[in-house]
């Protein structure tokens, strides 16, 4: 079996948009919407299926018809990452061996930097995009961790459980991935 057989991806996409001041999700990046480009990325990286957590007012659009694409619309925003967390790998299926999670304001992520976090796969339960030292997204979690995810809370994600150092984590490192925060942070 390929490593990247039964590997999903888990899209976070359902946040408010506070600092960007309008649906950042929809916004739109060299003609495509930042979510578009997210869900493009995970399967040009082969990942399947792909879990995309949004906003219950965000309808699916035709051009994201796709079988192993799973929509699951988050009613809680309010409640945090780790909500949005717990509806994605809710919905993944009992076949996915690991997941990546990506965020949805994440559009200059390469596949090749998913497909590096694919290859450290190994014998710990976590692959995490490193900068500067510290562990974040996209990162890989290992089906023995999923259980993990649904004991979180608030708004860290996983942040708090990779940087405890009580999980062994494999680094990928990288450029800084930048998030789009601002309407600044779009131009």
């Amino acid at each position: 079996m390929d490593r990247q057989d039964d590997v999903a991806a888990v899209v976070l996409a359902a946040g408010e948009s506070r600092r960007f001041g309008s649906p950042k999700q929809l916004a739109r990046l060299e003609g495509r919407t930042l979510l578009e480009h997210v869900l493009d990325t995970a399967r040009l990286a082969d990942l399947r299926p792909v879990v995309a957590v949004v906003p219950v007012w965000l309808t699916r659009p035709a051009a994201l018809d796709d079988p192993a694409l799973i929509w699951v619309r988050n009613p809680h925003p309010e409640r945090g990452m780790s909500h949005s967390l717990k509806l994605g790998f809710a919905a993944l299926p009992r076949t996915v061996v690991a997941a990546v999670i990506l965020l949805g304001d994440q559009p200059g992520v390469p596949p090749e930097h998913l497909r590096a976090l694919l290859a450290a796969r190994g014998t710990v339960p976590f692959v995490a995009t490193v900068t500067d030292g510290i562990p974040q997204p996209p990162l890989l979690v290992e089906r023995e961790q999923f259980a993990a995810v649904t004991e979180l809370g608030g708004d860290a994600g996983l942040r708090d459980l990779l940087r405890g150092g009580s999980h062994a984590v494999a680094a990928v490192p990288s450029q800084t991935i930048a998030d789009i925060d601002t309407p600044a942070d779009l131009q």
